[in-house]
């Protein structure tokens, strides 16, 4: 069996370029699971009050630096999950979000919920991220 990432987008489903309708992974390698990130820098301050943009940014550094602390890259996010506080302008956080994503062949699969509120009411924005690194 060998190892690999597959994005899936079937006939009969939206083609969209910001995302892949499926992704499977077979074979040995490394899932990474990253819990929800939100707009929170290493000091444990909330960067970007009131701004969708700047928490956005902050999120996709903190991703960023989880990826990057188990070898991995946005190139091996397969899910991310993002929670968008109700009332915020989802296109403006998915603007920020393509200077990390918009280069990828093949981008994750997506959820996006919005919500009434996060765990901190400063929290305008928060996204978990599954990836997969194929053993070489």
């Amino acid at each position: 069996m060998s190892d690999k990432i597959q994005h899936i987008n079937p006939d009969g489903l939206y083609k969209n370029p910001a995302f892949s309708q499926v992704v499977t992974t077979q074979g040995n390698g490394k899932t990474i699971y990253i819990g929800g990130q939100d707009a929170v820098n290493a000091q444990g301050e909330v960067v970007g009050k009131g701004d969708i943009t700047g928490q956005t940014e902050q999120v996709m550094k903190n991703l960023q630096t989880a990826l990057s602390a188990c070898g991995a890259t946005f190139e091996n996010i397969v899910k991310l999950s993002i929670y968008l506080v109700q009332g915020q302008d989802l296109y403006r956080g998915f603007q920020v979000s393509q200077k990390y994503f918009g280069n990828l062949t093949n981008p994750p699969v997506i959820s996006v919920l919005i919500v009434a509120g996060l765990a901190n009411p400063d929290f305008l924005v928060e996204i978990d991220a599954t990836a997969f690194i194929p053993e070489q």
